[in-house]
């Protein structure tokens, strides 16, 4: 059982990294947008967002739903960052309680 969880848990942790790696994207990418430095009307930028949103929008809508707004800040990355966090810091002992 072990010699299956293991390269089980390794896969799952990367793909927790990745998804982290594209919501950190998708954040600085509408901060850029939001003060101008970057246009959507450029096809290149608007490709990027729109994928980085197809993305992070599953997961990020049930917390957006959950977390009330703050103004213009989105809280949801955070309260996603730290829910991946704990996943990954209870993966392991998951894995060594089965």
């Amino acid at each position: 059982m072990q010699d299956v969880l293991m390269p089980l848990i390794i896969v799952v942790n990367y793909a927790i990294e990745l998804l982290k790696l594209v919501v950190l994207a998708s954040i600085v990418m509408s901060w850029l947008i939001a003060f101008n430095v970057l246009n959507t009307r450029n096809r290149a930028v608007y490709m990027i967002m729109d994928t980085l949103y197809r993305i992070t929008e599953p997961v990020l809508r049930p917390l957006r739903r959950i977390i009330p707004r703050t103004g213009a800040v989105d809280l949801s990355p955070i309260a996603l960052f730290f829910i991946l966090w704990l996943i990954q810091m209870y993966l392991p002992l998951i894995a060594r309680g089965l």
